[in-house]
C-alpha cells in the first residue's frame, strides 16, 4: 500500500524518535547511562513526541485499507448484480448462489445449496471428461469458456463461465467461485445463422451447377438453333425480329447477372479468396451496362486499370447506378462515373441527395428514409458495400446541391 509524502515523512520521524528512545533505554539497561529524573523526562517526552507522527501514519493506513476493502466490496457487488454467481466446495457441492444464477437455472437457492454441480449436466455428458474437469479444478487450474447446461425443467441453456479455484494459505483449493453469463440467446442466433448458411450453401451449389447448364448451355443452344432455322423472310413475316433481339439481350444480361451471383455465392465457402484480375474499369462497366435499359443515362469517363473481380465489382457499381436513377425526381436523370483523383472513383447523380449519415442508415437491411415512397429493403446497398470491402475499398457519400456523390476509395 502506497503512502503519501506526508505519511512517509511522519513515519521516518516516528522511526527516528523510537530508535532514539530504544537506544537510550538499552544504554540504561546495560548501565552505560545512569537512571535519573532527566532520563524519565526524556523517555516520556519521546513517547509524547512519537505519538502524533505515528498517528498520522495509522490514520492514512486505516483510511486506505478501508477504501481498498470498500472497493473490493463494490466490485463484487457490481459483479453480483450483472452475472450469475455460484460457489462450490472442492468436490463440486453448491455452497451459495445469487438470484441471477437461480433465474438462469430455474431453481431456488434452497433447492440448490448442498446439491452437486452434476444436476446441471446434459444426459450425454462424458463421465471421464467431467471427472477430469473437476480434478483439474481441485488442482487449481482455472476453467473458462462456453458450456452447455440443463435447467430445472430439463431444457438446454448455454453460459459463458469462469471457474476460479480459491486456495487457503497452504495452497490447497477449498472452494471454487463460478462467474457466468447467460448466452443462450446468442447461441440460438449462432445456430440459426449456421442453419441459414447451410441452406445458402446448398442454394449456391444448385446455382453454380444446376442453373449453370440452363443459362449457359441449353438456352444459348436453343436460341442458336432457332435462329438457324429461321430465315430473314420468316422473321419479317412473323414479326419476331424485336422479340428475338430482346431474348438475345436478355440472355446476355442474365448470363452477366448469373456470373455475378455465382461469384458472390463462392464467398460463402470458408477461407475463399476473391478471384481478381487486372481490367480496365471503364471497359468492363460499359460491357456490363450495354444490355441494360438505362445505359444511355450513365456517363462513364476514363477511369483506370484495377485488379478486381469483374462480375462482383460490376454488380456493386450497377447497384449504385440503379439507386441513383431510382431515387431521382429529375426529368433528365443521369449518373456520371469519373476519376476524382488517382485513388478515388466518383459516382455522381442528380437525384434527391443523400448525406453520409443517411447512407450509413440506408445501408442497413430493411431501413428506409422517412417519407420514402419507393419500396426497398436496403439489402442491395448492404451487399454492394460488402463487395467493395472484400476488394479492400471504402465508400462514402456526400450530399450535393443537386444529387449525391459517392466516393469509392481505392486505397
Amino acid at each position: 500500500m502506497k503512502l503519501s509524502l506526508i505519511s512517509k515523512l511522519s513515519l521516518g520521524v516516528a522511526s527516528i524518535i523510537m530508535l532514539g528512545f530504544f537506544s537510550y533505554q538499552l544504554a540504561l539497561l546495560i548501565e552505560y547511562a545512569e537512571l535519573t529524573y532527566n532520563s524519565v523526562i526524556i523517555g516520556f517526552g519521546s513517547i509524547v513526541l512519537f505519538t502524533p507522527f505515528f498517528f498520522i501514519v495509522v490514520v492514512e493506513f486505516v483510511r486506505k485499507a478501508r477504501y481498498k476493502f470498500q472497493s473490493i466490496d463494490d466490485t463484487l457487488s457490481a459483479i453480483n448484480k450483472s452475472n450469475a454467481l455460484v460457489e462450490f466446495d472442492e468436490r463440486g457441492n453448491i455452497i451459495s448462489c445469487n438470484e441471477i444464477f437461480c433465474e438462469v437455472t430455474g431453481y431456488t437457492e434452497e433447492e440448490l445449496v448442498g446439491q452437486h454441480h452434476k444436476i446441471f449436466m446434459p444426459p450425454d455428458t462424458d463421465e471421464r471428461d467431467y471427472d477430469q474437469f473437476w480434478y483439474e479444478l481441485r488442482k487449481g487450474k482455472i476453467k473458462f469458456g462456453e458450456f452447455r447446461r440443463m435447467n430445472k425443467k430439463g431444457e438446454e441453456f448455454w453460459i459463458y463461465g469462469n471457474y476460479n479455484p480459491i486456495t487457503n494459505p497452504y495452497g490447497e483449493v477449498y472452494r471454487i467461485l463460478k462467474i457466468a453469463s447467460d448466452i443462450t440467446a446468442k447461441k440460438e442466433i449462432e445456430f440459426e445463422v449456421a442453419k441459414k448458411n447451410g441452406y445458402l450453401e446448398h442454394a449456391a451449389k444448385i446455382l453454380r451447377h444446376d442453373m449453370h447448364s440452363g443459362i449457359n448451355t441449353y438456352i444459348p443452344r436453343g436460341l442458336s438453333s432457332l435462329k438457324r432455322r429461321l430465315t430473314q423472310d420468316n422473321i419479317k413475316d412473323l414479326k419476331i425480329e424485336s422479340p428475338l433481339k430482346m431474348i438475345q439481350e436478355g440472355l446476355i444480361h442474365t448470363q452477366k447477372v448469373y456470373k455475378g451471383v455465382k461469384e458472390f455465392t463462392n464467398l460463402v465457402k470458408k477461407d475463399t479468396q476473391l478471384d481478381k484480375q487486372e481490367v480496365d474499369i471503364k471497359e468492363i462497366l460499359n460491357s456490363y451496362l450495354d444490355s441494360t435499359s438505362y445505359r444511355k443515362q450513365v456517363i462513364i469517363e476514363d477511369l483506370r486499370v484495377l485488379k478486381v473481380n469483374e462480375a462482383l465489382f460490376c454488380t456493386a457499381v450497377d447497384n449504385l447506378i440503379r439507386n441513383g436513377l431510382k431515387y431521382n425526381d429529375s426529368s433528365t436523370k443521369y449518373v456520371r462515373i469519373y476519376l476524382e483523383d488517382k485513388n478515388t472513383i466518383a459516382i455522381e447523380d442528380n437525384g434527391r441527395g443523400m448525406t453520409q449519415e443517411e447512407f450509413l442508415l440506408l445501408s442497413q437491411p430493411y431501413e428506409r428514409r422517412e417519407g420514402q415512397q419507393e419500396k426497398g429493403t436496403g439489402l442491395g446497398l448492404n451487399i454492394c458495400i460488402s463487395i467493395l470491402k472484400e476488394h479492400g475499398y471504402d465508400i462514402t457519400a456526400e450530399k450535393l446541391e443537386l444529387g449525391t456523390k459517392l466516393r469509392i476509395k481505392l486505397k
